[in-house]
């Protein structure tokens, strides 16, 4: 009988042992959830928002270690991003990516160019941004350096993105939201 019992709690242990290190495969890996705090990306996404996000469609970071795994793709303007804060890397933060590496950005009359074209993509079209911050400035045009990236916050009058504080390194990326998972009514594909 004890022989039995030992069994049974030696299965229960190697399941649960199993199924953490699944888990933290998956969230170094693969997916991760977040919650949106604040409004700097409404209308897309607003507070309280839980949202999944494609950890490995930019190439993961391995943990412990300084190296990434292979990208499925290379970020696109117009893709929601999750980064690690440049100024606070204890913080994670989310904005729409509209700048690449090597691209000249400027936001003149509420619309964003980049190298001297309006940005065609509908999504930037249906938002007025604001020139502020050192990286924003009315007539400023920002280049945006080798492996680096610009992006803006949706709610353009309440978002710190980088206008106020300059690029997201490559190395910062965290990965693509894909969806909003909770609340029910706002489950949706994140665009």
């Amino acid at each position: 009988m004890s022989l039995k019992k030992k069994s049974v709690a030696r299965d229960w242990i190697e399941s649960i042992i199993v199924a953490f290190l699944l888990a933290m495969v998956i969230r170094a890996f693969v997916v991760q959830a977040f919650k949106i705090p604040t409004g700097s990306m409404r209308v897309t996404l607003i507070e309280g928002d839980l949202i999944l996000v494609n950890k490995f469609i930019y190439g993961a970071k391995v943990p412990f270690l300084n190296s990434w795994l292979p990208a499925v793709r290379t970020p696109k303007r117009g893709d929601v991003i999750v980064f690690i804060y440049p100024e606070d890397k204890k913080k994670d933060f989310i904005k729409r990516l509209v700048g690449l590496p090597g691209e000249t950005v400027e936001i003149k009359g509420g619309s964003i160019y980049i190298n001297d074209k309006p940005v065609p993509e509908p999504v930037f079209n249906q938002i007025y941004y604001y020139n502020r911050g050192d990286f924003g400035a009315e007539g400023q045009k920002i280049v945006i350096p080798k492996n680096s990236y610009f992006v803006l916050g949706d709610n353009s009058a309440s978002s710190k993105d980088s206008r106020y504080w300059g690029f997201v390194p490559k190395a910062n990326l965290l990965g693509k939201a894909l969806i909003i998972y909770w609340p029910l009514n706002r489950i949706r594909q994140i665009k």
